[in-house]
């Protein structure tokens, strides 16, 4: 029962099929493609509109963001605004170029913006700059 005694004789196939490895790899590879676009990290922020010119940058500026809850982030670290002015001297101690961008939501209280402007210029900040959007986007 299931067994044959027939005289042919049936060799190992030692060969390994890369066919459905291929194919799992080429929908893995079209997977990644798709998603990584998606995987954005950051903090959305609705900017205010201007129709105010961009500043000139001299080297990689530092931006520091205030978001719709009010929370402080400094090169995505959050921070209190206790900790800020300590935190700016040590960031600017080394860095010849002192110019801050401000990025804060629209929805932020002006309170809340002017404290971060006043710590920053306490910390010896000499230039401030507040990021926005163009009218026309």
């Amino acid at each position: 029962m299931g067994m044959s005694s027939g005289t042919k004789s049936k060799a190992v196939l030692s060969e390994i099929n890369v066919t459905p490895l291929v194919d799992v790899m080429l929908v893995l590879l079209i997977m990644f493609m798709v998603t990584t676009p998606l995987m954005q990290q950051g903090v959305q922020v609705d900017l205010p509109k201007t129709s105010a010119t961009g500043m000139e940058l001299s080297e990689d500026p530092m931006l520091l963001q205030i978001e719709n809850n009010q929370r402080i982030t400094i090169a995505k670290n959050p921070i209190t605004l206790e900790q800020l002015r300590p935190k700016l001297i040590a960031i600017f101690k080394t860095r010849k170029n002192k110019q801050l961008f401000i990025q804060a939501d629209r929805r932020v209280d002006y309170g809340i913006v002017a404290e971060v402007m006043a710590e920053a210029k306490a910390a010896g900040i000499s230039q401030l700059g507040l990021v926005t959007m163009p009218k026309d986007q």
